[in-house]
Parts: C-alpha cells; sequence; structure tokens
C-alpha cells in the first residue's frame, strides 16, 4: 500500500529555526555559568486522563520539595507553581556535564465545567504530583432504562448529563 505525504518545505524550516534558537541560546544566551546553572525555567510533564468520576494530572516534579510546589484553583483555572532548587554542594569547576534543569516553573489549566472546583485532592509520592479533580453529579454517566413496548426491555449506557 502506497502512501502519499504532502511535503511541506516550511515544516523543515521551522525544524531548522527552532535547532538553530536552541544552539544561539546554548552558547551565547547566558552571562555567566553560575547563572545558567540557576536560572534555568522548565516546564515538567504532565499527563490528564479522565475516567467517569475524576479528571486526574500526573505532574513529574522529581527533586523538588512539597514544600516548594504551590497548588491553586482561581477562576476556573488551576496553577501548579514550584521551583526545583540547585544545591551548590559541589564547586562549579567539579561539574562536567548539567542536564538537569533548574529554577521555577508554571503550569496552568483551564477547569472543564463538569469539574467540582470545590472537591480537589493533592498527592505527592516519588517525585509525581497526582491532581484529583472530582466531577460534578449531574456530569456523571447515568444509567438509563428504555422500555420499548410492553414486552422488550433495554439498557441504554451513555455520558450524558443526568436529566
Amino acid at each position: 500500500m502506497t502512501v502519499l505525504t504532502r511535503w511541506d518545505p516550511f515544516r523543515e524550516f521551522s525544524t531548522l529555526q527552532d535547532r538553530m534558537n536552541r544552539l544561539f541560546q546554548e552558547s551565547f544566551g547566558r552571562e555567566g555559568r553560575e547563572e545558567s546553572l540557576t536560572t534555568t525555567s522548565f516546564a515538567p510533564a504532565v499527563d490528564v486522563y479522565e475516567d467517569e468520576h475524576n479528571v486526574t494530572l500526573k505532574i513529574e516534579v522529581p527533586g523538588i520539595d512539597e514544600k516548594d510546589i504551590d497548588v491553586r484553583v482561581e477562576n476556573n483555572t488551576l496553577t501548579v507553581h514550584g521551583e526545583r532548587k540547585f544545591e551548590k554542594e559541589e564547586k562549579e569547576e567539579n561539574y562536567r556535564r548539567i542536564e538537569r534543569q533548574y529554577g521555577s516553573f508554571i503550569r496552568s489549566f483551564t477547569l472543564p465545567n463538569t469539574v467540582d472546583s470545590e472537591n480537589i485532592s493533592a498527592d505527592y509520592d516519588k517525585g509525581v504530583l497526582n491532581i484529583r479533580l472530582a466531577k460534578k453529579a449531574e456530569a456523571k454517566p447515568k444509567q438509563v432504562k428504555v422500555n420499548v413496548g410492553s414486552q422488550k426491555t433495554l439498557e441504554v449506557k451513555g455520558a450524558g448529563k443526568a436529566a
């Protein structure tokens, strides 16, 4: 089976431009080595999944103390703020390579209307922040029995709002 893909020359230019920008930022964008170690910001990876009762966010924040994580809900927006601090136990000259990113981060998520903003919980375990957003009762799926005639009964399962 042959698959045709439309060639877009600008897609390759965009990738090249991103690589060039990263190269110049790493080479010339920082004042000094110490500053580059401590002021880099990052955005932790987030998995969002949903079941019939909750919307759950799993945020990877290894190496961050729970006291350095702030979770807030305001105006239907969930905001997670935190900071990974660079501990200067070793002198800078001893480092050969530093790949972990340090600094503060902010991640914001607009909450769907189905979420009960008063019923939110957060747990932190093994570098993963789990935030559970409970759904409103009227947003949960409801099973409705449908009677057809006098002989048959059908069950309908759906994910619509309760009547």
